[in-house]
């Protein structure tokens, strides 16, 4: 009787929980497994305090506990390139960008998948909460069933392509119960705190890392009326709905950046928490990527009625959704929504099922820029 091959994966080892389990599950599956970490960041030539040093140590501890070879590749150019340099362009353009939704697109589901891949191996994974579904010979992402931790939101951006070889295997499980089927099997990250921010940015100060790279540039904070009420070190430092490090004080509710004019270095700001210009029914979105294919083929109409989300671990809210040419997208939501900030990702969803989403471009506010 000839002997069934093992099929072959490769886990992508981040020195946390959640890979480390990844890896121990599969392993007992009868999975012939393989531990890669990632370096992405060169703290020596770029400065910041990433934890790769680290984590790639635990990752190996893990490996070895378990009993897995354990690699480790550099992707610090790529990063740097595909990543990094994207991030810093568009913070100099007066947007926020969302360097996890860049990393997992350009980075993890692509240049990692490649080398997975290279390892002769049949599956890439990973322990992201999410989980592959297959529905009528196509391969689509879902939600993650803790609700509080799902990652679909940082994966819309990817190529559906890649998820007839990945894996998700705590997409099924909890948080909680990781952690604690983790801490039975006496794996040395089950107690380790996850992750938390930029990895390059680690415990320092956003702004004192980032004016390395950007230099500060002293402007006005106004009122919507055009009232000057301070000044700021660069709009670029600055988010819609920030509250925290304006230094604005005085009499009245918390001071909040509504919306910034990068052309004169204006930030503008009102107060409370609730104010007008903070919401907004109507955005705007640009380049549209879709995971397995657009409104139509996944079955919907165009205009279709479908939930967002605006930010991470923010609810589904309801929404008209309708394609135009180009890869625009023009969402109406039935709740005005606060906060929404241009270079953000505006994520879709129909049911579990994450369809893909698009950088958010503009927005109407309830309480218009001067």
């Amino acid at each position: 009787m000839v002997r069934q091959k093992k099929k072959r994966v490769v886990v992508g080892m981040s020195g946390g929980v959640d890979s480390s389990l990844t890896a121990k599950l599969l392993k007992d599956d009868g999975y012939e497994v393989i531990g890669l970490f990632m370096r992405n960041w060169d703290e020596t030539s770029h400065g910041g305090e990433c934890r790769a040093t680290q984590d790639s140590h635990d990752a190996q501890t893990v490996c070895d506990q378990i009993g897995i070879p354990f690699y480790v590749v550099n992707f610090t150019q790529g990063y740097w390139d595909r990543v990094f340099a994207t991030f810093l362009k568009e913070l100099k353009q007066g947007y926020t960008p969302n360097p996890d939704v860049l990393c997992n697109r350009e980075i993890k589901f692509d240049l990692f998948y490649q080398k997975a891949l290279s390892f002769d191996a049949d599956y890439l994974a990973t322990g992201h909460y999410a989980r592959v579904i297959q529905r009528n010979g196509r391969h689509l992402l879902a939600k993650g069933v803790d609700s509080t931790k799902d990652q679909s939101y940082f994966l819309h951006a990817i190529n559906g392509r890649v998820l007839e070889k990945v894996l998700f295997p705590l997409g099924e499980m909890k948080k909680k119960e990781v952690r604690k089927i983790s801490s039975g099997l006496g794996l040395v990250t089950s107690d380790k705190r996850d992750s938390m921010g930029i990895c390059f940015i680690g415990k320092r100060n956003f702004k004192d890392f980032l004016g390395h790279y950007l230099g500060y540039s002293r402007g006005e904070f106004r009122r919507l009326s055009g009232e000057v009420v301070g000044e700021h070190d660069g709009s670029a430092y600055y988010t819609i709905g920030q509250r925290k490090g304006l230094g604005l004080g005085g009499a009245g509710e918390a001071w909040f950046v509504v919306g910034k004019e990068k052309s004169r270095n204006v930030v503008y700001v009102e107060q409370g928490q609730d104010h007008p210009a903070l919401y907004s029914r109507r955005l705007v979105a640009h380049e549209a990527t879709w995971i397995c294919g657009d409104l139509l083929e996944n079955g919907l109409t165009n205009p279709a009625h479908l939930t967002a989300k605006i930010r991470y671990r923010q609810s589904d809210e309801a929404c008209m959704v309708k394609l135009c040419a180009g890869g625009v997208v023009e969402v109406e939501f039935t709740r005005p929504q606060r906060a929404v900030t241009a270079r953000q990702s505006v994520v879709f969803y129909d049911g579990e099922i994450c369809l893909g989403g698009a950088w958010i471009e503009s927005a109407d506010t309830l309480a218009p820029l001067r």
